[in-house]
């Protein structure tokens, strides 16, 4: 046989992708404290999506792509009035998710907002509760929507301990895309072969690029990527369960492969894996830790690796809002992925630029003792010179611990530390805050402050009656388990 020739035996589909398929399909979710806490995500996930309605930025992006048009039985956008396919809400469900970067947060290699699949696994199942109860079947019920955020949360998460596809220049909303195909799927009745042939064309997929998140291309793509990525899962899902074939050699196959062309990393990297051809790794069992363990965003509307930082600043707020003239420097001291993803100097030009910015994070609450959505708009910005005049005494410098006990299993820390040097010789005390309120250890502290944030982003969109409607059956985990989907979801209807 001539050595140009390719071998044309179609291998078995490639072990990771078996792996995630076996789990979405076997898995029994049974920890109460991972179905309490999917139950809290889907609160806060929910709440981030109506505040985020109150900005014409995210708004214009929502709606039917030809206008007037009727979907039966579509499933509905939170907060609208607007029904749609199930790949278009997805789209706009996760949209607004995602618009002001204030819901849940994974960090580990990878980095990415798990609760950005609730676009996809909502739109999904309220259709199917809607079109079971048309045909006189059973609809969906809340739990398996709880169980669903459970299993995506763990495919996105675990993917990302151990696999940096920031180091190859790919956005996190790749784990997205894979989770929300892997849970839509299972959602839709995939069998296996359905469900690989899914998750295949999820890696087949050309893959998002990091650029519209760093300096100087960030922009507002960043607030609806991840929508864009829950949205083709959903419709990824549909197209195998319509009987298209996989890919099975999709990762592994020579030149063609996602590890050859998209996985390789030119550049070593001490503190991941060294240059070269790699292959996704799944570290541990897939089971319910990552939703067990996820960050909540609760204080500030903030990229999670500036929460601390925040928190720091607004400690500080009371000693230097009087003295901000007399400020020689300040130094924030941080972990290496913040300084990779979110360390910035010069000019900033839109929102979604100065929101993943760590520097304009700090100085706003040192300076007016608070940081929320508001303060990332031009028009604030621009009226309020002395956040860049801050930013120019900033100094960014990397604590090795923080670095170190950001990747450690048991402590996931996201550290930050910050102090302010006066021109007279004097300063403030190094405020050091090692774990944001959202972090699993602070849970106790962190779950009512939750709570009310959930109930401030319902005020924005519903009466009086409705909002306490809505936080009751939220705050009842058996009533909110047995309740239909479509039910749930009508009461999020304008």
């Amino acid at each position: 046989m001539s050595a140009n020739v390719d071998l044309n035996d179609r291998p078995d589909y490639d072990r990771v992708l078996q792996t995630l398929a076996d789990y979405v399909l076997t898995y029994q979710v049974e920890s109460p404290e991972a179905l309490d806490t999917a139950r809290n995500c889907l609160m806060d996930t929910l709440g981030c999506g109506l505040l985020a309605l109150r900005f014409p930025e995210c708004t214009k992006h929502l709606g039917p792509l030809v206008e007037g048009t009727v979907v039966p039985n579509g499933a509905r956008v939170p907060g609208t009035a607007y029904r749609l396919d199930p790949v278009k809400a997805a789209w706009d469900i996760g949209c607004t998710v995602r618009w002001l970067d204030y819901n849940d947060t994974w960090l580990a290699a990878e980095w990415g907002h798990p609760s950005d699949n609730l676009g996809g696994i909502l739109a999904v199942a309220d259709h199917l509760s809607q079109k079971h109860v048309a045909n006189g079947e059973a609809p969906l019920m809340m739990r398996e929507v709880l169980e669903t955020m459970v299993m995506a949360h763990e495919i996105q998460g675990v993917l990302a301990l151990e696999n940096a596809f920031n180091r190859v220049g790919l956005d996190h909303v790749i784990l997205v895309k894979v989770a929300s195909t892997a849970v839509c799927a299972k959602l839709m009745g995939a069998n296996r072969e359905q469900l690989l042939s899914a998750l295949s064309h999820a890696f087949v997929d050309g893959q998002a690029l990091r650029t519209y998140r760093h300096a100087p291309n960030a922009g507002s793509r960043k607030s609806w990527a991840a929508g864009d990525a829950s949205s083709r899962g959903v419709r990824l899902a549909d197209i195998a369960l319509r009987g298209e074939m996989g890919v099975p050699g999709v990762l592994t196959a020579p030149q063609w492969g996602f590890y050859d062309v998209s996985f390789s990393h030119t550049n070593k990297d001490l503190a991941l894996k060294p240059a070269g051809k790699h292959e996704l790794t799944l570290p541990q069992p897939l089971a319910s830790y990552v939703m067990e363990n996820v960050l909540f965003k609760i204080s500030f509307p903030a990229e999670f690796h500036a929460q601390t930082a925040c928190e720091a600043a607004l400690t500080l707020h009371r000693q230097v809002r009087n003295r901000l003239h007399e400020i020689d420097r300040i130094v924030i001291t941080t972990q290496e992925s913040a300084i990779r993803i979110i360390s910035k100097v010069g000019p900033l030009a839109n929102a979604a630029d100065r929101d993943h910015c760590l520097q304009y994070m700090v100085a706003v609450p040192l300076i007016f003792g608070r940081l929320e959505a508001e303060d990332y708009e031009d028009a604030f910005h621009a009226a309020h010179p002395s956040i860049d005049r801050l930013r120019e005494k900033m100094e960014v410098v990397e604590d090795p611990r923080f670095s170190r006990e950001y990747l450690e299993p048991g402590k996931r820390s996201i550290a930050n530390a910050l102090q302010v040097f006066f021109k007279d010789g004097s300063s403030t005390e190094q405020v050091v805050v090692e774990y944001p309120l959202g972090h699993r250890r602070r849970r106790e502290e962190g779950i009512p402050l939750l709570e009310a944030k959930f109930r401030e982003n319902l005020a924005t969109r519903f009466a009086r009656q409705r909002c306490e409607a809505i936080f009751a059956l939220c705050k009842d985990q058996q009533k909110l388990e047995d309740t239909a989907v479509h039910r749930f979801v009508d009461l999020f209807v304008i």
